[in-house]
């Protein structure tokens, strides 16, 4: 049975990405902070799927404990792996631990879940890793990541995270690809969610629609074996920003000292 873990499972993204993994016939671990929202999910995927193996863990991903724990309690191997969960609050916000609440959930919570579950991938045949960015990209001061010097605005935080997604996608893939392990970047479509409405964007896209081509790279057996790529509308598109291996490499030290 291959084993899928979505984060952010029950967003307007998130959940119609879950829907179509659990379609696929995987076993479907919905991820995020809310236990109330992530029963919701659950019932509400599998009564549309018919697709009984789907359970949830109320996991917060801007904090790397919570990740370490849940992926120490992991039983059995990984085979696809959907970095979704986002965050864009209005003001500036901290963790518990002091991160910058955007950077902690957006930047480290991928990089942590990836670090922690590609021990669990390494056994898995044609096992992915799919972190949802954006074309909305842009703006890394890596001298400045948690905007302590820079003025907040959510959207520039949000447009440098995604960046930054797309940067460790690449540092990923060339870490993993000795172990099998494919590591691709997507940009889902412009669906109106809470996250779009917190950055004032709206969106015009159904969240099928939006989650079509994270499912494309996740699913689509011609793609196995491909990495470190960057998709858009089911194309591979050029990535100007992992272009740069030196800051790439810098962002990857970085993000690896939290």
């Amino acid at each position: 049975m291959r084993k899928a873990i979505i984060t952010g499972a029950y967003g307007a993204i998130g959940k119609a990405i879950a829907k179509g993994v659990a379609e696929a016939g995987y076993d479907v671990t919905l991820v995020g902070r809310d236990e109330a929202a992530l029963e919701a999910c659950r019932g509400e995927l599998t009564e549309q799927t018919g697709n009984r193996r789907i359970s949830h863990a109320a996991v917060d991903l801007s904090e790397k404990d919570q990740i370490r724990t849940f992926a120490g309690k992991w039983d059995g191997p990984l085979h696809l792996l959907i970095n979704n969960a986002v965050t864009a609050p209005r003001t500036r916000t901290e963790t518990p631990g002091g991160i910058e609440l955007q950077f902690a959930t957006n930047v480290l919570g991928y990089f942590w879940m990836t670090r922690y579950f590609c021990e669990h991938m390494k056994a898995a045949d044609d096992a992915r890793i799919v972190n949802v960015a954006s074309y909305w990209a842009g703006g890394l001061d890596i001298n400045d990541l948690e905007f302590t010097r820079r003025p907040y605005d959510n959207d520039t935080v949000y447009r440098q995270c995604k960046q930054v997604n797309r940067m460790l996608t690449v540092a990923f893939a060339e870490r993993l690809k000795e172990h099998g392990i494919a590591v691709l970047a997507a940009h889902p479509g412009d669906v109106r969610s809470k996250l779009s409405n917190n950055l004032g964007h709206g969106g015009w896209e159904s969240p099928e629609e939006g989650a079509d081509t994270p499912l494309f790279c996740a699913l689509d057996p011609d793609l196995k074996g491909v990495t470190g790529k960057y998709f858009a509308h089911r194309r591979e598109e050029p990535c100007s920003f992992s272009r740069n291996r030196h800051e790439v490499e810098q962002l990857y030290a970085a993000c690896a000292k939290y």
